[in-house]
């Protein structure tokens, strides 16, 4: 499994209500639903590795700590349960979910510090623990990744080919596909619970091989054209102030490294939804050169 860094700004998306316009899925992945406005479907297969959790309450009671083992591995997975105040809107999935078990309890936070997951369940009232889920939605969740095959940033800007000036502005900017900038969005099943995941780089970090701090552009950059002369880049450049000509090959070697922002959420099963973020990289060459003037 790929390793992730969680996006904590997912928990007040998720807190908030806010959560994306939910893709009803099929439980059979013969149906070969679509998953919102990509093209890709990949139905996953996934075991139930999961056993029951074990439990320990904080002295306010307004959070659970449990734990789970996997049969694969004996490490504890400790995830912390905090009661919402104030509890989300009616449309909330997780509040969707307690009102079909009788709308008596209350929906709590899950943050897992050794996966980094964000998300939210419905506790019944009088639970002192969250029910121990057969399958794990963010399990599912990682093996739809998996699937989508993301890779790094394709970079269109600096060409590999190309020719740059000691003091000029480079523009830097990515073409956007789906395996490389998104959106890309896939389903996983098993046990009867289908996950939808949806994945998009939310920023790309740009070291440029010149030993100067990284560039991190918050989009994929603007396209340069000759019209624009000797303006800089509105989002994501940079200004080379020595040659590459004492580089290995006489060029820079650069880096892009993407971070994607993965949603995902339980479209078929208990409500469930949370986020969290991968990364890719990529390898670029520049060729920069000092102005020759001619007398």
């Amino acid at each position: 499994m790929l390793r992730h860094v969680a996006a904590a700004g997912a928990a007040a998306l998720v807190v908030a209500g806010l959560l994306p316009t939910v893709v009803h899925a099929a439980d059979d992945p013969s149906a070969n639903p679509r998953c919102g406005n990509s093209q890709i479907l990949v139905t996953v297969c996934a075991g139930d590795t999961k056993s029951a959790p074990g439990t320990s309450g904080s002295p306010n009671g307004s959070q659970h700590g449990a734990s789970t083992s996997s049969s694969s591995n004996s490490s504890p997975d400790d995830c912390i349960y905090t009661k919402l105040v104030p509890q989300p809107p009616p449309e909330n999935l997780a509040m969707q979910d307690g009102k079909r078990q009788g709308g008596k309890g209350a929906v709590y936070q899950v943050y897992c510090p050794s996966t980094g997951r964000f998300g939210v369940v419905w506790i019944p009232a009088g639970q002192k623990q969250p029910a121990a889920p057969q399958i794990d939605p963010e399990v599912l969740a990682r093996r739809a990744v998996d699937s989508m095959k993301l890779v790094g940033p394709k970079v269109a800007n600096p060409k590999a080919g190309g020719k740059y000036v000691v003091g000029m502005p480079m523009w830097m900017w990515v073409d956007q596909t789906q395996t490389t900038y998104g959106p890309n969005s896939a389903t996983a099943s098993a046990g009867g619970v289908t996950v939808t995941a949806t994945a998009e780089v939310s920023s790309i970090s740009w070291k440029m091989g010149d030993g100067t701090d990284a560039v991190v552009c918050n989009g994929p950059g603007t396209k340069y054209t000759p019209s624009l002369g000797k303006a800089q880049s509105p989002d994501c450049g940079h200004v080379y102030d020595k040659a590459s000509t004492d580089e290995a090959g006489g060029k820079f070697h650069g880096t892009a490294t993407a971070t994607w922002t993965v949603n995902w959420q339980v479209t078929g099963g208990p409500a469930d939804a949370g986020s969290f973020t991968e990364v890719r990289r990529s390898q670029f060459t520049v060729d920069v050169r000092e102005v020759q003037v001619l007398n």
